[in-house]
């Protein structure tokens, strides 16, 4: 029996992929949300990109039905989704119903969602006419949508699509109890094979411990089932010393070319942002390796025109870009350079001598980045496409660097499943050229971690 979605607008604004993602299933959009979508298709950011391809694809099924006379969109109309021996699933754009006909008689039916809500009860009311067993189900992102569907007998639920369950996110780092021999062995450099029943993905980290649990190390995996000791920073990098494990491995991923894209992940205080400013630093202005560093930050909600801050163009990104200057400027301090005065004309030469830019992601996109190092800061607040976006942009020798707590997330249809930063650490996690940590600790200092733990 097929089942019956009905799609609110921020879904679509979310993916518009999620138009033929419920497979041989009954997919309808409401007239509202039609109505959504064109108030949004003007926008020159990632929701005004969703809603044109949304509305192209619905008039390319419209047009396609047509000219097979087939049926109206409101009649059904096929869509090309068919795939693994399942057929395609169905469009439908519903019309409005009156409000008055429905228990949302007292709402205000100028308000799309309860247009949204009384055209979903229609169709629920008519589908249980013809099969008891009929299901319907609202998909939208928006929480308190769900629980007033809920609360008129509605089927809810979230779009998962691009989904992980972060409390199983992949952290970069397993263990293993090895014998005392293997231990020798491998503290000699020969390295261990992997026990047929031990699986690592590529550069994941293994802490070993020995069998009288006497001897404790770190190995690393690059592309194959030999485990070989890895050297780890442990002394300056930059100006700074890693506090924990976890913190050594991260500089390690950073500072390795050969990996080109990094996630990490860890709570406020655990040093992701500082870690890998000291990375970029250390890496374009002693080692030359890239031409310069990049620095990007999502605007919350994503897209909104940094215009709304006072000032020059200049002006607004100081002001949201406050917290990297807060951390460049502890990174740039030193013995003989302790004014803060004189640490901020350094940020501003690396800027004017093209070693540091500072971009909202707005103009990022639609570029092809050589030659740099580019930290991606609070990646929690993007989605998995524009993730996708963003780290399509890398051209030749430029490494990607993305940072950021699920649990703070600002984005009100991300959660911690769904954002683009745990997505991409779950899936990249077999590529080569990818490594991650998860930093468990917070560094900041010991208020810092209190908070972070109990409150």
């Amino acid at each position: 029996m097929k089942k019956i979605f009905i799609l609110d607008t921020n879904v679509l604004l979310h993916s518009a992929a999620a138009l033929e993602s419920f497979e041989e299933n009954i997919v309808i959009i409401p007239m509202p949300v039609i109505e959504e979508l064109d108030k949004f298709k003007k926008n020159q950011d990632e929701l005004g990109r969703n809603a044109r391809r949304v509305v192209r694809r619905i008039d390319t099924l419209r047009e396609k039905s047509a000219k097979a006379n087939g049926p109206k969109l409101f009649e059904g109309v096929p869509m090309e989704n068919a795939s693994g021996g399942k057929e395609a699933g169905t469009l439908i754009v519903a019309l409005d119903v009156p409000l008055e006909n429905s228990n949302l008689s007292a709402t205000d039916p100028a308000y799309a969602d309860n247009r949204i809500l009384a055209i979903a009860e229609n169709i629920l009311h008519k589908a249980k006419e013809r099969d008891p067993e009929a299901k319907v189900s609202i998909v939208s992102k928006d929480l308190n949508m769900r629980l007033r569907a809920d609360a008129l007998g509605l089927g809810v639920e979230d779009y998962r699509k691009e989904s992980i369950k972060y409390d199983k996110l992949f952290t970069g780092v397993d263990t293993l109890t090895i014998s005392n021999d293997d231990m020798d062995s491998f503290k000699e450099g020969k390295g261990i094979t992997l026990p047929k029943e031990k699986e690592l993905y590529p550069n994941e980290f293994l802490k070993l411990s020995n069998e009288s649990n006497t001897e404790k190390t770190v190995g690393f995996v690059r592309n194959n089932r030999i485990v070989k000791p890895y050297p780890l920073p442990d002394d300056t990098v930059w100006t700074i010393s890693p506090r924990s494990s976890e913190q050594r491995m991260a500089l390690q991923l950073l500072l390795d070319p050969a990996i080109q894209v990094v996630t990490l992940v860890g709570k406020a205080g655990s040093g992701k942002t500082f870690l890998a400013l000291a990375a970029a630093l250390h890496a374009v202005k002693k080692e030359k390796l890239y031409d310069r560093i990049l620095v990007t930050r999502p605007i919350i909600p994503m897209g909104n025109d940094i215009g709304y801050l006072p000032g020059s163009k200049d002006d607004k990104m100081a002001l949201w870009m406050q917290p990297v200057f807060d951390n460049l400027t502890v990174l740039l301090r030193t013995e003989k350079t302790k004014d803060d005065n004189a640490v901020r004309r350094q940020v501003t030469e690396m800027q004017h001598s093209g070693l540091l830019a500072l971009e909202a992601l707005t103009y990022i996109r639609g570029r092809s980045i050589a030659n740099e190092f580019v930290i991606i800061d609070e990646a929690q607040n993007l989605t998995p496409h524009e993730v996708k976006t963003i780290l399509s942009r890398a051209g030749e020798n430029t490494k990607m660097i993305l940072t950021g707590d699920p649990d703070q997330i600002d984005n009100p249809y991300l959660n911690a499943d769904t954002n683009g930063l745990s997505y991409a650490a779950e899936h990249l996690k077999k590529v080569e050229l990818h490594g991650h940590i998860t930093l468990m600790k917070s560094e900041r200092s010991p208020l810092a971690a209190a908070i972070a733990k109990y409150l």
